[in-house]
């Protein structure tokens, strides 16, 4: 195959860009009053304005002849079909399979895993009502009150995000926490004002053997056989969700209460499975498939819809333009909902993750811009943080707007203040302010020429950053579901145009492979003489001073 670079419809587009530079976003709004209305979507559950970005319509036209250039259409429906597109790990790339609501068969390997997805979905059904009704009692024949999840990355941070999101849909009945770092101060800190008696764990981990995972999984094992008194409690305490149930058994977890995961869905993508767990049992289950419902309802529009009017394909092309053709290098995610507060660490992950590499899909170094470096924080937060690098920095910073029409919990005038901020700061950041309205707003402020030549210049905005806005009308189990499978897709779209295998992640497990190697070497005293001066005198540092 040969470099993206070398299509016509790119280097097109390398033209354009630079062309496209010199080009003023007021400039365009000013020449285009239909603007809007040309360069935004309605989906069943929200607005996309993408109207705010360096483009004209032959920008867009050129996008998307690039986009069928490199065959998007049929890559999409072999992601579909359940072709094997993670080349590297030689595996389909089915977690849209998750949430088919249409419970359409979908074949791999001779295999109708729609049936499978569906059995798993009722045995996680009984499990929660269990739960939920009281029914499943801990070793002393108390009912549950709390729900611990052991996970790390995709196997914690989704489930969280989710159940941060929607906690006002929580009937309260459970409460449900967090356990993802190694550092023992989180699982001692979750621990230590629960009653073992009431408590159930999760253990989430696709191979059963994430070192994270395990050692916070044996310290729990561990404080529930000291107050039970019997191992034989972990029956009772103890479920778990992997891929390797033999790994699970051994950990003593009991047959019946291993739920399956598959080798065709990555941990960032995998929410929608039994690694949902602690979201349906802090919402119930029938808001854990409106959750499912949301995201299948985008799944059908991402695979049906034409590419100029679809949303996961414009989000894709456009960050494809900002980043590789027009220079940015970082994507903030701005969410004006205190609900989304985890969104931008779980979109850090998705994105960054999947599509963070540096070589093409065959194994050649990649001679282009590829993703951006995905940042952010709830916007009025950042409003008092970083919004003066987004304003004012040298750095170009396209950003992500993510509201909400209405509140989930209503209080009078606040939410009209938070988004009178989403839209002022979208309009700021595009606008900006030149020195010639700044001399006008201070000389009628009764500044002096004095005192106007001193600070005019460290008030102008030169504007011209690039947004997207996306409004739901309201968060909820549907609107989220649709929100992540959004995104999920403009993942996948960016990395077929960038040409990257979006679905493995070797720079995770390079690192991990040389910690469990430290990790022995520290056990034993016995320091290997491979490791550059750097790491041996940590090393060194680390254990002179515990031996003070």
């Amino acid at each position: 195959m040969t470099s993206r670079t070398s299509l016509l419809t790119w280097q097109r587009l390398e033209q354009h860009a630079s062309e496209m530079k010199n080009v003023h976003m007021n400039e365009l709004f000013k020449a285009d009053p239909q603007r809007f209305e040309k360069f935004s979507l309605k989906l069943p559950s929200m607005l996309l304005d993408f109207s705010k970005n360096i483009i004209n319509q032959e920008t867009l036209k050129m996008l998307f002849a690039l986009a069928r250039d490199i065959n998007l259409e049929t890559w999409r429906e072999r992601m579909f079909a359940g072709e094997r597109i993670n080349f590297t790990e030689d595996r389909a790339v089915l977690h849209t399979a998750l949430r088919n609501r249409s419970t359409k068969p979908i074949i791999l390997d001779g295999v109708n895993i729609t049936n499978e997805v569906e059995r798993e979905l009722a045995l996680m059904q009984s499990f929660v009502e269990l739960v939920r009704t009281g029914k499943w009692k801990g070793y002393s024949g108390k009912r549950i009150t709390d729900v611990v999840n052991i996970g790390v990355g995709g196997s914690n941070l989704g489930p969280q995000m989710v159940t941060e999101a929607l906690k006002q849909y929580s009937d309260n009945s459970l409460d449900v926490h967090y356990v993802s770092n190694v550092d023992g101060t989180q699982i001692a800190d979750v621990l230590r004002p629960l009653n073992p008696e009431k408590v159930l764990f999760i253990v989430s981990s696709k191979t059963f053997t994430t070192t994270e995972t395990m050692t916070n999984a044996n310290t729990a094992k561990k404080w529930l056989a000291s107050s039970s008194f019997n191992e034989s409690a972990i029956a009772n305490h103890f479920v778990a969700v992997t891929v390797n149930k033999d790994n699970a058994l051994k950990f003593g977890i009991e047959k019946q209460n291993i739920f399956g995961m598959w080798d065709w869905v990555g941990g960032r993508f995998s929410l929608w499975s039994a690694i949902g767990l602690p979201i349906a049992l802090d919402l119930g289950f029938d808001k854990f498939i409106e959750l499912l419902e949301g995201a299948h309802d985008i799944d059908q529009h991402f695979f049906q819809t034409e590419l100029e009017s679809n949303a996961p394909v414009i989000l894709a092309l456009l960050s494809v333009w900002n980043c590789t053709f027009l220079g940015a290098q970082s994507q903030a995610i701005l969410p004006y909902d205190q609900s989304l507060h985890m969104l931008s660490a779980y979109l850090q992950q998705a994105e960054m993750e999947s599509n963070g590499k540096s070589v093409d899909w065959d194994g050649n170094a990649i001679n282009y811009p590829t993703v951006p470096s995905i940042w952010g924080e709830l916007g009025i937060n950042g409003q008092h943080a970083f919004y003066q690098y987004l304003h004012q920095s040298n750095n170009v910073v396209p950003s992500d707007f993510i509201g909400s029409v209405e509140s989930v919990t209503p209080v009078k005038g606040h939410h009209e203040t938070l988004m009178a901020n989403f839209f002022a700061q979208t309009q700021a950041l595009m606008c900006g302010v030149d020195e010639t309205q700044v001399r006008a707003d201070l000389k009628a402020k009764g500044r002096t020429k004095e005192y106007i030549n001193k600070v005019a210049p460290h008030k102008i905005h030169k504007g011209n950053r690039p947004t997207n806005s996306i409004l739901m009308t309201r968060i909820s189990p549907y609107s989220l579901g649709s929100l992540i499978a959004l995104y999920e897709h403009k993942i996948f779209v960016q990395g077929i145009i960038l040409k990257i295998c979006s679905f493995d992640q070797w720079g995770v497990e390079l690192g991990k492979g040389l910690a469990n190697k430290i990790q022995d070497e520290l056990s034993s005293g016995e320091l290997s003489d491979n490791h550059d001066s750097s790491t041996t005198g940590l090393i060194d540092f680390y254990k002179e001073s515990l031996q003070k």
